[in-house]
């Protein structure tokens, strides 16, 4: 079995994302924050004439704010995976986006310990050029950042 992924980074982590669930790969200028919100969602942006809520994934992984947000004073880019889900536009901020390949193997099950900030987002690995990525769903990202919203 194969399948096309896309390959990025998170807190510093190597992640592979299938493409099925991925719109589009872009590059935002602007974040308008949103008051009063949890620390996970880091602003919305328009892209192509529709809102996107924007989910700092770092944020919800390290549970804490991202390193990936641009300085006011220079003109840095954001980098973000869009989705929709449940009808909902949204992009996922990640530290870097790196490739998208695809794999002619099935995804390995996770062995050994993890750093227990990931297990709930961790789903196995995908190697990719000998190199282990984990596997990731973006709609865990949100279904798990609604619960530590509620929570």
């Amino acid at each position: 079995m194969n399948g096309l992924y896309l390959f990025a980074h998170i807190a510093g982590t190597p992640i592979a994302v299938s493409t099925d669930e991925v719109d589009a790969v872009v590059r935002l200028n602007e974040l308008s924050p949103v008051p009063g919100v949890s620390d996970h969602v880091a602003g919305l942006s328009a892209l192509r004439s529709r809102v996107l809520t924007v989910i700092d994934a770092a944020a919800l992984v390290r549970r804490q704010k991202s390193c990936v947000r641009p300085q006011e004073d220079t003109e840095s880019e954001f980098h973000v995976i869009v989705c929709e889900i449940s009808g909902h536009g949204y992009g996922i901020l990640v530290d870097r986006v790196d490739d998208i390949q695809t794999i002619d193997t099935l995804p390995l099950p996770i062995c050994g310990r993890i750093d227990p900030a990931w297990q709930p987002y961790a789903k196995g690995v995908i190697e990719n050029g000998g190199d282990p990525h984990f596997l990731v769903s973006l709609s865990g990202f949100l279904e798990l950042g609604v619960c530590a919203q509620a929570a």
